[in-house]
């Protein structure tokens, strides 16, 4: 833990529960802040506030940021007495009390307290957040109207606040809102787990699909098994546990530097192959012709995907499904959120887009 004390100089952007700010460490250095107002109150210029800094110090995933932990002379009230006993964050300095969809006081109790099933539901499992808003473009391209819920575990950010995509999307009514689960917190609705959290979206909100995955700032090792996104794995096998459809947005790309990521990712292999132990339908991008994006996939690419996806289907759990990319350029261009993947955008890393895009297509043609 790295401690330093600033003064707010001014205020920035702000987004859901969370606001940039600009302030000066120690009297000295000027540098870019977050506050989940939520937590902390809403700064203001000229406040005293504590801030983290070692992972900003460490150039680590927070956006660059540092963050404000309190304004100590203006501490925000207390909240009114609300319902609602679950932490989240437990045992940390700002551990977050709230009320869970599934606990006892909560009016949806009833509702999940003898819940075991999702009817069917179709559930997309995506390793990385970035791929979430094209799945929605993709959704929405083929069914405007559908009710998309999102749900975000606890692999990468603990606040759904840190999250723009999440934000800008419920603000725009294309998703129903976010679901947190686990130790991750401040959706619109909150759950003990992965289970629960399918449930609340299949009772609670009647969404016609799910999204799962991580939020921002997934973690990995350069290790075969040292990554948040085995995840993807657990997910997967809670949605078959809980008689929903799988269906496994695979992550490629055709940009990686790295090799353990570039065309069909270790992560995908990995978590479907080995952790996930039930089955998964796998959306494959078909190449379309006229598709300008898919035209911009090199041949050398796709052969290497397609040796490496012959591989993955060994594994007879595994379902394809080839989709054609058909009118994915458009839809993904049409996203109201930026797509950008490891700051890689559309036409940067088509790939990796295109692959989010089908498995949304592919969720369109079961409900």
């Amino acid at each position: 833990m790295m401690w330093r004390k600033g003064t707010v100089l001014s205020l920035g952007k702000a987004w859901g529960e969370a606001m940039e700010c600009r302030v000066k460490i120690d009297g000295e250095t000027e540098a870019k802040a977050l506050a989940y107002t939520s937590l902390v109150g809403r700064p203001e210029v000229g406040d005293t506030v504590l801030l983290s800094a070692a992972a900003a110090a460490r150039k680590l995933g927070t956006g660059g940021y540092l963050m404000i932990v309190a304004i100590p002379e203006r501490l925000p009230a207390d909240p009114e007495p609300a319902p609602g006993h679950i932490v989240k964050a437990r045992y940390t300095p700002l551990q977050y009390m709230t009320m869970g969809a599934d606990e006892q006081e909560s009016p949806w109790h009833d509702a999940l307290r003898d819940a075991d099933s999702l009817d069917g539901m179709p559930v997309i499992v995506a390793d990385l957040h970035s791929a979430v808003p094209a799945v929605v473009a993709a959704i929405r391209a083929r069914k405007p109207e559908a009710k998309i819920a999102y749900i975000m575990d606890d692999g990468g950010a603990l606040p759904v606040w840190f999250s723009q995509i999440c934000a800008r999307l419920t603000e725009l009514g294309h998703i129903l809102g976010t679901i947190t689960a686990r130790q991750a917190f401040g959706g619109e609705l909150e759950t003990v787990n992965i289970h629960t959290a399918l449930l609340a979206a299949h009772l609670v909100w009647d969404a016609d699909v799910a999204v799962v995955s991580q939020g921002p700032g997934n973690l990995g090792t350069g290790t075969k098994w040292g990554f948040s996104g085995t995840a993807v794995g657990e997910a997967i096998n809670a949605v078959n546990t809980l008689e929903g459809e799988a269906i496994a947005l695979l992550r490629m790309s055709s940009a990686d530097a790295r090799d353990r990521h570039f065309g069909l990712s270790h992560h995908s292999v990995t978590s479907l192959s080995r952790v996930a132990l039930s089955p998964a339908l796998c959306a494959v991008p078909e190449f379309a012709e006229q598709d300008e994006l898919s035209g911009l996939i090199s041949e050398p690419v796709r052969g290497l995907l397609g040796s490496q996806l012959t591989r993955l289907f060994e594994c007879e759990r595994l379902t394809r499904c080839d989709i054609s990319t058909a009118g994915l350029t458009r839809a993904l261009q049409d996203s109201p959120v930026k797509l950008s993947t490891m700051g890689r955008g559309l036409e940067a890393d088509p790939l990796a887009f295109l692959a989010a895009g089908v498995a949304g297509y592919a969720a369109c043609e079961l409900f």
